[in-house]
């Protein structure tokens, strides 16, 4: 069953997708996690998840987990098909939440009260080609599986 999880072949085009993906990502976990790119850090992220947003701290940690050592070790096709799996579900729950009474589009023009939702389709759609097909090509999964 390892293996499976691990097995990818040596596509240039998942490649692309992962490096995409750990690459949108990586600069949300850091606000979360590091307070870099603006965010607020570790410690105000717990405060405003727990208790303005009433999620349990578990949650929220899991979800800093996810977009920040996630999006590092989908770039790196490191547990790929975990992190992809874990990071499509943040954003679908994200944009369930927070977005989609937006409307579909992103807020081009600021005359929205917020952000639509069509990143949140892309960012999913990546994720769940990742969980299909693996790391790919210079993924350390597939340097795992040939071991």
């Amino acid at each position: 069953m390892l293996t499976s999880l691990f097995r990818t072949d040596g596509s240039k085009g998942t490649l692309f997708l992962r490096l995409a993906l750990g690459s949108v990502m990586f600069p949300h976990g850091a606000q979360k996690v590091l307070g870099l790119f603006g965010g607020p850090g570790y410690e105000k992220t717990l405060e405003i998840f727990t208790t303005k947003l009433h999620f349990p701290a578990s949650a929220v940690i899991l979800l800093m987990i996810t977009e920040f050592v996630g999006s590092l070790c989908v770039a790196a096709g490191l547990f790929t098909r975990i992190f992809s799996l874990a990071i499509g579900i943040s954003m679908a729950v994200c944009a369930y939440l927070n977005h989609l009474q937006n409307g579909f589009f992103m807020n081009w023009f600021g005359t929205q009260k917020g952000e639509g939702f069509e990143f949140h389709i892309l960012v999913v759609g990546i994720a769940l080609a990742l969980v299909v097909n693996g790391g790919g090509a210079f993924s350390l999964d597939r340097r795992l599986v040939k071991k």
